[in-house]
């Protein structure tokens, strides 16, 4: 027991090697079932983290791990299945392991209480969203809510279920216990959540930040960074050198979930740049995996793409897949997403009110104003000018506000053609730095020392001041004051 719980704690602190050492000095012959379960499933978890066939083994082991507790303790058993996907998931290599896990799922022993998490799943892969959705919820966010656990697969299943406010509650306790804890493997995962979230909801500046610092962590322990936040920042700043480097690297890596992102991130970028046949390709191979999350946010750029290029049918059929996802979701979220996809097919007015409406009530500024766009271009193809430039406007700034580059131009082009020149573009502080150079000026303007960043960064205190030094001169201002008046920099440290 002490062995196993030292070679358990060598994991978590990043001690891979170490942690398979400590258990090859087990001699499993003498264990009983549950000691010799969870070598399997710790051997597993480095199988993972270790080497090109982690997908394949670490599923194995984890897997055979839930077999032998299936008589013994059904419950525990239960954990594990879900366990394989956490750690796929949380190392980033989780592609094929739910068609593994829900196929050996068929023979785990039946919960105590349903739905658990294992049984939504299940009912999500069989049954469809409509059955699905509801289980998943009352799985993760109902009395006996055990997210925790698996925070990693919370994280994409509050995607799935278009909850950006439960994300947001998962996001946050990540980055909480990965910063109490020190556990590299926790914080970067919740640092690279934290990029996400806060691509979604419009905060390039806090996405860059959080970028910066979970690669250093990653340089610190020796491993590659994350690359989807990247991914889908690149995506929606529209741009196109990064979003193809980011997609070469990404096949590169062999990950078919990071490829998947990959295939989104490329169609989002050519909507943005009105390059509609090389967008549609994109958005098919990003749908093609049918990956949790991911699918659902592909969707409507397929709808997008398909309609532009007069691919009706293909449009429709990725319309009825995306209403199969958001109706039983039923957030502002999804249901403004779907009304905006719907409106592209309708043509009906009503669809697109109902977007704006439903957008307007969900933290999702580059949603909203992606609506206002295409209503502002359906309403200049209908001959309403004037009702055109007022949404088409409003896009136009927000999507500047915001930073989506290539949105932005289109709204700009769209804008001219009603015969108004738009405004020029909102200039922002991440436009001028880098991602390091953005987290070093957030924490500096939260009232951070050189040595507070420094200890997040890995680096000396001297290298922060460099830093400070160019921040400084690219921002054309000389002190840390003049840095927290900035207001797009003011955060508190804790929140990245």
């Amino acid at each position: 027991e002490r062995t196993l719980a030292a070679a358990r704690t060598t994991l978590e602190a990043g001690g891979t090697e170490a942690a398979a050492d400590l258990l090859a000095s087990i001699d499993t012959d003498k264990l009983e079932v549950p000691q010799h379960a969870s070598v399997d499933l710790l051997r597993g978890r480095i199988a993972f983290v270790q080497g090109a066939d982690g997908a394949v083994r670490g599923p194995e082991l984890i897997l055979g791990a839930a077999r032998r507790l299936a008589t013994v303790d059904p419950e525990r058993s239960r954990e594990c299945f879900i366990a394989a996907l956490e750690m796929g998931l949380v190392v980033g290599r989780a592609a094929g392991v739910l068609d593994r896990v829900l196929d050996a799922a068929r023979s785990a022993p039946a919960a105590s209480r349903t739905p658990d998490l294992l049984d939504a799943l299940v009912r999500l892969d069989t049954e469809g969203h409509h059955t699905g959705l509801p289980a998943l919820r009352q799985a993760l966010t109902g009395d006996d809510a055990g997210w925790t656990r698996t925070p990693a697969l919370a994280t994409v299943l509050a995607g799935e279920l278009w909850d950006i406010g439960l994300h947001a509650t998962i996001v946050d306790w990540l980055v909480r216990t990965g910063r109490d804890t020190g556990a590299p493997m926790t914080i970067r995962l919740g640092l690279s959540q934290v990029a996400l979230h806060a691509v979604l909801t419009g905060d390039f500046g806090r996405a860059m930040a959080a970028i910066a610092e979970e690669e250093a962590i990653a340089d610190a322990v020796g491993d590659p960074p994350q690359l989807y936040p990247r991914v889908h920042l690149a995506a929606l700043r529209g741009r196109r050198q990064e979003v193809l480097h980011l997609s070469v690297e990404a096949t590169k890596r062999g990950n078919g979930q990071l490829t998947a992102n990959a295939h989104w991130a490329t169609a989002v970028l050519y909507n943005g740049l009105a390059e509609y046949p090389a967008a549609l390709e994109a958005a098919k191979r990003a749908v093609a995996s049918g990956d949790l999350f991911l699918t659902g946010i592909a969707l409507p750029e397929l709808v997008e793409a398909a309609v532009r290029c007069g691919e009706e049918a293909v449009a429709r059929s990725a319309l009825e897949s995306l209403t199969q996802r958001t109706e039983p979701a039923g957030t502002a979220f999804a249901l403004g997403v779907e009304a905006g996809a719907r409106a592209l097919l309708s043509d009906a007015e009503d669809d697109y009110l109902e977007s704006l409406e439903q957008l307007t009530n969900s933290p999702l500024p580059a949603h909203l104003a992606r609506a206002h766009l295409r209503y502002g271009e359906w309403l200049r193809r209908a001959g309403r000018r004037r009702d055109a430039r007022e949404h088409l406007r409003t896009a136009h700034e927000q999507l500047s506000k915001i930073g989506l580059e290539a949105f932005t131009r289109r709204a700009a082009d769209e804008l001219r053609a009603t015969g108004e020149v738009a405004r020029g573009r909102s200039e922002r502080s991440y436009d001028h730095l880098t991602m390091q150079e953005m987290h070093i000026a957030r924490q500096v303007a939260a009232g951070a020392t050189s040595k507070e960043v420094a200890t997040r960064l890995f680096v000396s205190p001297r290298t922060v001041d460099a830093h400070l030094r160019n921040i400084f001169r690219k921002l054309g201002i000389t002190s840390r004051r003049q840095l927290r008046d900035m207001p797009d920099l003011g955060e508190s440290p804790a929140q990245v």
